[in-house]
């Protein structure tokens, strides 16, 4: 028997036109999307990265960098934090650069390289 709860029927009802309480069936689509495009792969840490990090490599489970970085800062702590936002970036080899890190979709099975600035050239 379904109830209202906070003005929304419970459990939901699911139609085949509509989605949860009436929302359309594209949203969930879209969230299934974007969960399915999630790629696992490795992050490597170099010099200053790896010392603050205390791992020289560890995997992800992201869609995009920006998305793979806040979850490793998140995990270590502000000063790995402070080493990352100077940091540099590989994706697979190929430079990031100035580029938005939200824009850089990770592969599956790709590799993120953390480079902080080294001193020497």
């Amino acid at each position: 028997m379904a109830r209202l709860v906070g003005g929304r029927h419970w459990p939901p009802r699911v139609t085949a036109r509509w989605g949860l309480w009436g929302t359309p069936r594209v949203a969930e689509l879209a969230l299934l999307v974007i969960l399915a495009r999630m790629a696992k792969g490795t992050i490597r840490y170099w010099a200053a990265a790896r010392e603050t990090a205390g791992v020289g490599e560890e995997p992800y489970d992201a869609s995009t960098l920006a998305d793979a970085l806040a979850a490793a800062c998140a995990r270590r702590g502000r000063e790995f934090a402070r080493v990352v936002r100077r940091s540099s970036f590989l994706v697979d080899g190929q430079p990031v650069g100035t580029r938005d890190h939200a824009g850089i979709a990770l592969p599956a099975g790709g590799t993120i390289e953390v480079l902080p600035p080294f001193a020497g050239g």
